[in-house]
């Protein structure tokens, strides 16, 4: 069987590759794909493989743009951080869809459901709610567009819109856009980001996390990093380590 897998995260698409490797060396992985543009080229050279393991949020796009060019029938299991194009994912040939870091587990039952598929792949509804039970949900989840707020010796509430940044300085604080600080009602960074948006915003590091509409430009320097200026009236400095910057990058062009 040939496989071709589509994943711009090289350590990723090897443990994959490696994975396959041990688990089903039946499977001949043809390439790695890094990107939107790379797929295009090599699909407008080469027939369709028999399996195909898709990232679905590349550096250059998103992967279901490749459906606009190409009328692929094989079947296809989506890897991906964000699990909230489950829904989109099962209208393309979906076998299943493995959220990263991929867990050999479940790659094991994916290519066992492959296995038992003798049909093309239907839209099933079964399946997509499994997937999200699975995933807690978390496709539904809805998050705060106000936050309860610290000020002198009164709560009060803010639009979450309005913050340019969280940051950790022993205690959690809150700078918004025009500058007033706050003292945050969470007790850590964490439990902030299980309570604002991960499209608008982005942990920086360990002590901050930031609002993408409160970014005024950025630049990276020679090591790597990246290091941030925010359209706040207040003087602020974010950083972001050349580990974090890929994903920054993904994160700001989604």
């Amino acid at each position: 069987m040939k496989a071709l897998i589509i994943e711009d995260e090289a350590i990723i698409a090897d443990k994959l590759k490696r994975a396959l490797e041990d688990i089903a060396p039946q499977i001949d992985v043809q390439a790695i794909l890094p990107s939107l543009k790379a797929a295009r080229r090599w699909f407008m050279q080469h027939a369709e493989p028999d399996l195909l393991f898709m990232d679905i949020q590349l550096s250059d796009g998103i992967s279901f743009e490749l459906f606009q060019y190409f009328d692929l029938q094989c079947p296809i299991i989506f890897t991906t951080a964000y699990d909230e194009y489950a829904i989109k994912a099962f209208k393309h040939n979906a076998i299943d869809y493995l959220l990263k870091p991929v867990d050999e587990e479940e790659l094991i039952l994916a290519l066992n459901k492959l296995k038992k598929r003798t049909e093309k792949v239907q839209f099933s509804t079964e399946l997509i709610q499994a997937m999200l039970q699975r995933s807690g949900e978390s496709a539904k989840k809805a998050y705060r567009e106000k936050l309860l707020v610290h000020q002198r010796n009164t709560l009060v509430l803010i639009d979450t819109a309005d913050i340019a940044l969280f940051y950790r300085n022993e205690i959690i604080f809150i700078l918004r856009n025009d500058g007033q600080t706050y003292v945050a009602d969470q007790a850590s960074l964490d439990e902030v980001e299980e309570l604002v948006d991960p499209s608008q915003f982005f942990r920086a590091n360990r002590t901050q996390i930031i609002n993408l509409n409160s970014i005024d430009s950025y630049r990276q320097d020679s090591t790597g990093k990246i290091h941030l200026k925010l359209k706040t009236t207040a003087a602020s400095t974010v950083e972001i380590s050349r580990d974090k910057a890929h994903s920054f990058r993904r994160w700001l062009n989604r």
